[in-house]
């Protein structure tokens, strides 16, 4: 018995296919409009192909050849915006059902999507926690996590970090592996790799190979792989190679034939040279000198091989398997459950984003030092400010300081949400979880970190400033600065959904947070605001509402001392009834600016519809983004 066997137990049939013998393809037929003509553009042209049980399929073809359109299509995925596609595709010779084939099948993208700060084996548990059924138990998960430790020779590596920018963690090759091993705690039948060798050197991308072709061959697996130009070992550990050139097949059967066919074409494949490399510079046109010779010679390789007998043993092993059409109906007709539940998702995917938080010093741990600094600049050069008529001008910067430009360094966490944002999108196209999910951790997550940098930076910029001496009016601060960085980060989760690329993300929060320090209220008063940003943005604007309320906290229940004259009158900037005590009054501070007292609940309220606004419109962004 095989150590996976050992270490399994009862679960061992769970991994190993006996219920898939085929799976083929016919006419797959995929087209869009040109943006230029407007004309139909053809990218893939009547594919033709089968795969047996325990082989591995090596998807190749020069780029824009239509390898990784013909990857989605066989999968399932949509294969480009906007296509039209006509295809064909059976399991053991019956009609593939979508909700059967995304129980029996796995698809690993070209970039590894891992998050850098959890180990391999924590890696594979959440994994396991986010795709198995709720009737597997904790035992069985962890008997197949063991298993494919074992089975991808990452037994030694189990406990290290898969890796940060700042943390060196395991090789791009052991990556690789952990990114297939995770599609393969589910125990599908078919696995589909797009460019697994991607970024590898030739002994990486055969190792890679070479632990999903033994893990293929124990368990029955049906593998395709997408893969450019794989070495000569390699290329050699596929059973079968499709050829793809403009679109059409240039070649589709067994690996052993290839050179065979080739030489029978009149296209010898010189000796010593890798024949992956020669079949994929010989159908490739985009260096070539002379254009029309180079199409004559793609029309007569497409033409050799409908001719050949391979093409047509193609067809007679699909027509074959049609008439079989013995599907075990336990995959059409097996009605369990095969997902986790959700309160199971959400749970782990908040566990996963904590253990990412508190390790990725990225993701809070610099920005907490940021707000540090921050709050001892403020501190420090609004210190100890005395209450009185000098320094009310004062007192009303600090609080624009603290409330603006913590949130607009709020971009800070931009990188960290782009990073959770691709794997999202890679685990929600393998059908683990949608939208709701990942912004309910999201947001969950979020709060103890933000709570704990409004804290931190309360205690050293609010006392230092010398703002209203009460524990009623600091935990008031505290209230309306972490409204202010949940909106804050609110509104990053919003840009960065629409626009997941990092500069470009940058630039739209920024400008989106200059503009709300231009309508709040501070740099030009609202009375005085002209009438369009007033009524269009104003009333919008998350920070107008922090600032309004901080100066209430402030001003409300605050006096200010006059300037008094050598004559003993005194000379007050602001006209208040308490004028003849030498004293300014806080509330004529806010007349000033067109506040008034008892609107906090009104504001709070305002502030947590916003918030819930930018995650609605983010939730809407990323589903409506789901393709």
């Amino acid at each position: 018995m095989s150590d996976i066997e050992k270490m399994i137990g009862g679960d061992y049939a769970q991994l190993t296919n006996t219920n898939i013998r085929s799976f083929g393809w016919k006419g797959v037929t995929v087209s869009v409009k040109d943006r230029q003509s407007q004309q139909p553009k053809t990218i893939l042209s009547d594919v033709n192909g089968i795969v047996k049980a325990g082989e591995l399929l090596a998807l190749m073809g020069p780029s824009g050849s239509g390898k990784s359109t013909l990857l989605n299509v066989l999968a399932h995925r949509t294969a480009q915006l906007n296509a039209n596609v006509k295809a064909a595709i059976y399991i053991n010779g019956s009609a593939a059902n979508p909700k059967t084939f995304r129980r029996i099948s796995a698809y690993v993208e070209q970039e590894d999507a891992l998050v850098g700060s959890l180990t391999v084996r924590e890696t594979l548990n959440f994994a396991a926690r986010l795709s198995l059924p709720k009737n597997v138990s904790k035992l069985e998960r962890i008997q197949r996590i063991e298993a494919l430790l074992t089975a991808f020779g990452l037994g030694g590596q189990a406990n290290n970090l898969i890796g940060t920018p700042i943390r060196k963690g395991i090789s791009g090759g052991q990556k690789r592996r952990v990114s297939v091993a995770a599609q393969l705690i589910t125990s599908p039948k078919l696995l589909f790799l797009d460019e697994p060798t991607s970024g590898l050197d030739s002994a990486a991308s055969f190792e890679v190979i070479s632990f999903v072709k033994d893990i293929a061959k124990k368990h029955n697996l049906i593998v395709i792989a997408s893969i450019h130009q794989p070495s000569t070992s390699t290329f050699a550990m596929f059973d079968r190679l499709l050829l793809l050139s403009q679109g059409g097949t240039a070649y589709s059967g067994p690996v052993s034939e290839v050179q065979p066919y080739f030489d029978a074409c009149g296209f010898p494949i010189p000796l010593y040279m890798n024949p992956a490399e020669f079949i994929i510079d010989f159908v490739n046109t985009d260096f070539a000198r002379d254009r029309s010779e180079v199409d004559q010679q793609l029309n007569m390789v497409h033409s050799s091989w409908h001719k050949s007998r391979l093409a047509t043993a193609t067809v007679t092993e699909l027509t074959d398997e049609m008439a079989r059409n013995s599907m075990d109906t336990e995959l059409n007709t097996e009605q369990r459950d095969d997902t986790a539940s959700t309160l199971a998702i959400h749970f782990a995917l908040i566990h996963r984003s904590f253990i990412k938080s508190y390790r990725d010093i990225i993701a809070y741990g610099i920005r907490i030092a940021m707000y540090m600094g921050l709050a001892v600049l403020m501190g420090t050069v609004w210190l100890r400010l005395t209450p009185d008529q000098a320094n009310i001008q004062s007192f009303v910067n600090a609080i624009f300081f603290g409330g603006a430009f913590m949130s607009f360094m709020a971009v800070a966490y931009i990188p960290a949400y782009l990073e959770d944002r691709a794997l999202f999108m890679k685990e929600r196209a393998n059908g683990l979880y949608g939208p709701s999910s990942f912004l309910i951790a999201n947001f969950v997550t979020g709060l103890p970190y933000l709570f704990l940098i409004t804290i931190l930076f309360s205690i050293v910029a609010y006392w230092l400033s010398n703002f209203r001496p009460s524990a009623e009016a600091f935990f008031t601060w505290v209230m309306w600065l972490f409204l202010d960085l949940i909106a804050a980060e609110s509104l990053v989760v919003l840009v960065s959904s629409l626009i997941p690329i990092f500069v470009v993300a940058l630039a739209g929060t920024a400008f989106a947070n200059g503009l709300w320090m231009c309508t709040g209220g501070f740099l030009v008063p609202t009375h005085t605001l002209n009438p369009f940003w007033r009524y269009v943005f104003h009333y919008i604007d998350y920070q107008a509402y922090v600032f309004q309320g901080m100066m209430v906290n402030e001003f409300g229940h605050r006096d200010y001392a006059c300037q008094q004259n050598a004559d003993g009158s005194c000379s007050c900037l602001y006209a208040s009834d308490l004028q003849d005590q030498c004293l300014i009054s806080g509330d004529a501070v806010l007349g000033n600016y067109g506040y008034k007292t008892g609107q906090t609940g009104k504001w709070v309220g305002i502030m947590i519809s916003i918030i819930l606004g930018y995650r609605a419109l983010g939730w809407l962004v990323l589903y409506l983004r789901r393709n």
